[in-house]
């Protein structure tokens, strides 16, 4: 092969125009062009004088090829969207809460603590808690009541 300036000023302008027309953006065929130098002065096959050109533009366009499957990956973000994601401050008033939350579960005695854990976490129906804490629905109904009271201040602050 050649040395590499001058294939590089022999074929560069046939490339470039090449991958222009082929992708259309002048940026993208500017890089096109390069990496084509750099993968056919860096391929460890000797490239045969009477078909450099022809090869240089098969790396041109499998470039180009690649770019594009690279491409139909990516989608456009559209700013309208918000990110669903909470932010610093949303994130630590969440964390604030829930330690509140936790602080009050804490200070409910054990009984009405497992009630309204039992209602509100595990989702039981009342007739399934009473079994469970050995008490009359009624009892429960009245036990997850108070609990509910004793947290309606956290919800109110939110």
């Amino acid at each position: 092969m050649a040395d590499f300036s001058t294939l590089y000023q022999r074929y560069a302008r046939d490339v470039y125009r090449f991958a222009f027309y082929l992708c259309g953006n002048r940026s993208d065929a500017e890089d096109i062009t390069s990496e084509t130098f750099v993968r056919a002065w860096t391929s460890a096959e000797p490239i045969r004088t009477e078909t450099v050109k022809a090869y240089l533009f098969t790396i041109a366009r499998n470039l180009y090829l690649q770019g594009r499957r690279k491409a139909r990956r990516l989608v456009e973000l559209d700013e309208r969207i918000a990110d669903p994601q909470a932010g610093p401050l949303s994130v630590a008033e969440q964390k604030a809460k829930f330690r509140a939350v936790v602080a009050r579960l804490q200070e409910l005695p054990e009984i009405d603590r497992s009630a309204i854990l039992l209602r509100a976490v595990e989702g039981l129906p009342y007739q399934e808690i009473a079994q469970a804490l050995h008490l009359s629905i009624a009892a429960v109904k009245s036990k997850i009541h108070r609990a509910r009271l004793a947290f309606a201040d956290i919800r109110r602050s939110s």
